[in-house]
């Protein structure tokens, strides 16, 4: 993909985050499913790290390598005419200049969004300062590419449960200002909350909020109602259609039946067809 096309696909996706209405990203672990988002109409799609692990064999949390990740995301990233955010984890390794590279080889798989996240490995967070570190080395290594990537700074205070309850949106916030700073285009906070933490979020920082969501969380016409500027749902359907296929295998070896399959397959006839178009636009 030549630059001048990155650009615009990176422009064209910060401008779906300022539209008034949140943008609705489903995740895709594959280039089928990312096709089949696709044709079911979203303007943009993201990627899963953890879907594109399990569908791999891995667990979550960089057990797959950057380079079979990033091969993935490219993947997807062909397959679809659309902007692609891709989901890199805690951006592959202990150095800004680790993350930088990570950014040069997002961009050079095709996609021009990415998750960078604050949560270190075997729980915890990582340090303010060097998270921010982190943070101006990505934006330094889009820039010089010439590409306006869409930094979706994404902190784990909510999703780890760090700290008493009544402290974790002061803690939230206070990262989720210094990440702005550091060259964030959007932050990112995972986790089970309330609408009404969610709207305090919403207020207390001047860029674009995505949550996730999922169980337990409000539907998205209420996250509307508050200002959310980004839903996504994570590894929620790579995970939903493995639970197809746990229910597939249990049902053939009880009752020998196929009414898993046929009551949720998508005809082959119409999947055949929807894959051989290749990418427009």
């Amino acid at each position: 993909m030549t630059a001048l096309a990155l650009r615009e696909k990176a422009e064209r996706l910060r401008d779906l985050h300022h539209t008034g209405r949140p943008l609705i990203l489903p995740n895709a672990w594959d280039a089928g499913s990312a096709v089949v988002f696709a044709a079911a109409g979203y303007p943009a799609i993201a990627t899963s790290s953890a879907g594109i692990a399990f569908s791999a064999g891995f667990p979550d949390g960089e057990r797959m390598e950057r380079a079979a990740m990033l091969d993935a995301v490219g993947r997807i990233a062909a397959r679809v005419p659309i902007p692609v955010s891709a989901d890199m984890e805690a951006g592959y390794g202990d150095t800004p200049e680790d993350v930088a590279e990570t950014v040069r080889g997002v961009l050079a798989a095709g996609a021009v969004g990415i998750n960078i996240e604050d949560g270190l490995d075997g729980g915890g967070l990582r340090d303010v300062a060097d998270q921010v570190a982190r943070l101006q080395a990505a934006r330094a290594a889009a820039d010089a590419a010439g590409v306006p990537l869409v930094i979706n700074a994404r902190t784990d205070v909510f999703w780890q449960q760090v700290g008493p309850a009544e402290q974790r949106l002061g803690l939230a916030v206070e990262r989720l200002r210094a990440y702005r700073a550091a060259g964030a285009d959007c932050l990112f906070v995972p986790g089970r909350m309330d609408l009404e933490t969610i709207k305090a979020l919403v207020e207390a920082t001047d860029l674009p909020l995505n949550v996730l969501g999922g169980a337990g969380m409000p539907a998205i016409p209420e996250l509307a109602t508050v200002g959310v500027a980004r839903v996504t749902v994570g590894s929620g359907p790579m995970r939903a259609a493995l639970g197809v296929a746990r229910a597939i295998a249990e049902e053939l070896a009880g009752p020998g039946t196929y009414d898993r399959i046929l009551g949720v397959a998508i005809p082959y006839p119409e999947l055949n067809a929807l894959f051989a178009e290749g990418p427009q636009g």
